[in-house]
């Protein structure tokens, strides 16, 4: 059985992800943060439908306790076959009004905690010459959103660490690929008035907000070996809001 570790995996598409790889068979490490209760949740229905998981508390943002999250899957379960590197958090504002600790956990989660799951990932895969990496972008990053210049910046270094990285681990057989989001109905932007979805959802193409598990079954195909020949890419999953 091979072992996925999957970072801010409470929620969202974190929580599709994990129900999703859990019925292709993969043993499942439900990272969380502050949402014990919903990870446990998560835990509970993967083993009640016949897979494997377990949770795991770590601020990836912290490159200590990243590193403990991976020797653990390592240690307990003999490989590191797959690391979602998902865990985000979003702030909307005028970049003058916000404060500099705000940009900073900004970047440190959403970037510097992805540098840190591939950074101990890889060192687990790059040693058993096989492995795969999905990182979780937006579409912000690679077009920038007005009042979300942090966020669109950290996401643009996730689209660049992943190209970059594609190029550092190929040659020990572990692809990285990234999966960059568009407007998907989750809990980060359920702040949003119905005026405002549907002025989103309008622009659209597809007429539609995504959902988490659209966004699921793109990091499900990536991590398979029907996409053995793809590393470095980016997959916009964006209903054709950008293109």
């Amino acid at each position: 059985m091979k072992t996925a570790i999957i970072s801010g995996a409470s929620r969202g598409i974190g929580k599709a992800a994990a129900l999703t790889l859990a019925k292709n068979g993969y043993r499942v490490i439900v990272n969380y943060l502050n949402s014990r209760l919903e990870a446990e949740r998560i835990e509970r229905t993967i083993i009640e439908n016949g897979g494997s998981a377990c949770i795991y508390k770590a601020d990836v943002s912290d490159p200590q306790a990243t590193a403990e999250m991976v020797e653990y899957a390592r240690s307990a379960f003999g490989s590191v076959d797959l690391a979602v590197a998902n865990a985000g958090i979003a702030c909307y504002g005028l970049l003058i009004d916000s404060s500099a600790d705000c940009a900073r956990r900004l970047i440190d989660v959403n970037l510097i905690g992805v540098i840190n799951l591939c950074r101990e990932a890889g060192k687990v895969m790059l040693s058993q010459k096989s492995g795969n990496i999905v990182t979780i972008a937006s579409m912000w990053g690679e077009v920038g959103a007005s009042c979300e210049s942090v966020y669109s910046a950290a996401k643009g270094g996730v689209i660049a660490l992943t190209k970059a990285l594609a190029k550092e681990f190929a040659p020990s057989g572990v692809r990285v690929n990234c999966v960059s989001p568009g407007f998907i109905d989750t809990e980060m932007n359920s702040a949003l008035s119905k005026e405002d979805v549907s002025a989103i959802v309008s622009e659209i193409p597809l007429a539609r907000a995504g959902s988490p598990q659209d966004v699921a079954d793109a990091i499900e195909w990536l991590a398979s070996e029907k996409s053995s020949y793809v590393t470095g890419q980016i997959i916009s999953v964006n209903g054709g809001l950008i293109i």
